[in-house]
């Protein structure tokens, strides 16, 4: 019994004294996560590619600049860690950046994975997607739904599809992981990119809204998920981290409301969302930005999807998930603290 005890303590004695490594530490979810293990005295190591971030608990990480395409950093960096949880992706619905999509959130998670297991990593938590569970067939989505490469258009979600196959490879070779699939993620971060541009747009009183459907979650609980899953005994799994299930015209109406702008008053049919689509083009051509809508968001705009959530629920009693109309409050006053907003 003594050297049992002996064991136990000696794996955690070696746990403790390794770091935990942080992929997309710059990007909002990271940067999240980062502020969360830091406030529980977690030594954390994260990369960056151009600027050390300058957020709160940031100053605590140890920074090393590269990124996830470099195999040798990779490699040497990720050396004593204990923990790797892979944040970084690119999130893109404009053609024009396909190529990227897939060498950052296929090729980039296969060298996070080979790194992980040259170097021995106890865990890996690998944040993929919903958009990574396929094409819906009439019916709530789960974990179990089949993937359909015919049925699927949207390079992104082929993008993390196939990033998360890297995953599960590893797992054949060993690795212990879990699978987060978060639905559109709601959080204070750079508003000019990812979903929190959802907020800019609506406080510049865009005037379009649908009656399509997809699910939301509180960037606070896919972190709380994601550090839950991995200090639990979990292994192997896929989770998918979603609030509610709302309309976008309730999530553009609430947020135009807590920043005090017109909320959005014109339905988009089809027909219209393609009139936009390509007028958001020639306008991104000329203002050198990415254009507001695609292909790819008109319909994921118009779609009506829903997400089920009860496997994480069930397999964590004590979590619970921020009510989607506190967030979208809390963001907002976050944002306006953050862009000195009137």
């Amino acid at each position: 019994m003594s050297n049992e005890k002996t064991h136990h303590a000696d794996v955690y004695d070696d746990l403790n004294s390794k770091s935990i490594f942080v992929t997309g530490g710059t990007g909002m979810l990271g940067s999240h996560v980062i502020q969360k293990l830091i406030k529980q005295h977690k030594k954390v190591k994260a990369i960056y590619r151009n600027v050390v971030p300058t957020y709160e608990g940031s100053q605590k990480v140890e920074w090393c600049k590269g990124d996830i395409l470099d195999i040798p950093f990779l490699e040497e960096v990720m050396v004593n860690i204990s923990t790797v949880y892979h944040c970084a992706a690119i999130v893109s619905f404009n053609p024009k950046n396909k190529r990227e999509l897939f060498k950052i959130n296929v090729e980039g998670t296969a060298n996070v994975v080979n790194a992980a297991l040259l170097n021995g990593v106890n865990q890996m938590c690998h944040v993929s997607s919903v958009a990574a569970l396929g094409k819906p067939k009439g019916k709530e989505i789960d974990e179990t739904n089949d993937w359909n490469d015919a049925d699927v258009k949207s390079n992104y979600a082929k993008s993390k599809y196939l990033g998360e196959l890297e995953v599960w490879r590893g797992i054949g070779e060993g690795m212990n992981a879990v699978i987060v699939n978060p639905s559109i993620i709601l959080g204070a971060g750079n508003w000019d990119s990812g979903s929190t541009k959802i907020f800019q747009t609506a406080y510049n009183e865009f005037p379009w809204y649908t009656e399509g459907v997809t699910g939301f979650v509180d960037v606070h609980d896919v972190v709380d998920a994601m550090l839950q899953l991995t200090q639990s005994n979990v292994t192997n799994e896929r989770f998918i981290v979603s609030a509610e299930n709302k309309t976008y015209q309730n999530i553009f109406s609430s947020i135009a409301t807590n920043f005090g702008k017109k909320s959005p008053h014109k339905k988009v049919t089809p027909l219209l969302a393609g009139v936009i689509r390509r007028l958001e083009d020639i306008k991104s051509i000329f203002s050198n930005k990415e254009p507001l809508l695609t292909k790819e968001t008109a319909e994921a705009a118009l779609a009506s999807v829903y997400y089920n959530n009860e496997k994480l629920l069930k397999l964590l009693p004590n979590f619970s998930y921020t009510p989607i109309d506190k967030t979208i409050e809390r963001v907002c006053k976050e944002l306006k603290m953050i862009y000195s907003l009137a």
